[in-house]
């Protein structure tokens, strides 16, 4: 897939699960999970053990049925290993220019971690293809997005923190173009159980969520 059509593939899915695990193989396994309920997107975190590792093989074993991430990307010589290793676009939990322009020059979809309302500004100027608001939750959840899009309406932005099932479709609502959720999807307790199957479901209940609020929209 080209830019476009992964930007795109991302808008039209909603949801971007934030894989975080212990190792490469739980990773792999939770991505499976996902992908069951029906969700066609995953971002593996570069905190997990493995984790360009875990991109090379996701990236051989779903090709292009999946939209794959790297998340906390720091910098941008871990974006250029990432790109290498399969990843389709990069999510950082911080504003870093030069990673912005890694991305830019390799044609790949960024997600900028930023927080204030110059953050978020400096972001998207720079060129970031959608800005992830982080931590959301901490600072008001969906009143704060829509809170920013009030003089900000022209920025793509995906909250990170405080999405949960009964918040995602409120995000959307106030005007996020998508969410990012993790252990509250990729749950740590159903990793350790080895409980694949419920992260399934709640894959699915997710997507759910987001049709449902979208329909409430139109």
């Amino acid at each position: 897939m080209n830019k476009q059509q992964v930007l795109a593939s991302m808008l039209d899915i909603g949801i971007v699960p934030v894989v975080r695990t212990t190792s490469a193989e739980t990773a792999i396994l939770a991505i499976e999970a996902i992908y069951n309920g029906g969700i066609r997107a995953a971002e593996i975190t570069m905190t997990v053990p493995g984790a360009i590792k875990a991109l090379e093989k996701v990236a051989d074993k779903f090709g292009g049925k999946i939209v794959l991430g790297a998340g906390t990307v720091l910098d941008p010589e871990t974006a250029r290993i990432c790109t290498l290793a399969g990843a389709e676009f990069f999510v950082t939990p911080a504003l870093k220019l030069a990673t912005i322009e890694m991305a830019r020059r390799y044609s790949k979809v960024i997600c900028t971690g930023a927080l204030t309302p110059t953050e978020v500004l400096t972001a998207w100027e720079a060129g970031s293809d959608i800005v992830k608001v982080f931590p959301c939750g901490a600072v008001g959840g969906p009143k704060y997005i829509k809170a920013l899009k009030g003089p900000l309406p022209q920025v793509e932005m995906v909250p990170t923190g405080g999405v949960n099932l009964e918040t995602a479709g409120e995000f959307l609502k106030a005007g996020a173009c998508a969410v990012a959720v993790g252990g509250e999807l990729v749950d740590p307790k159903l990793i350790k159980s080895g409980n694949y199957g419920e992260m399934t479901k709640l894959a699915q209940q997710y997507l759910a969520v987001i049709a449902k609020a979208r329909a409430e929209m139109r």
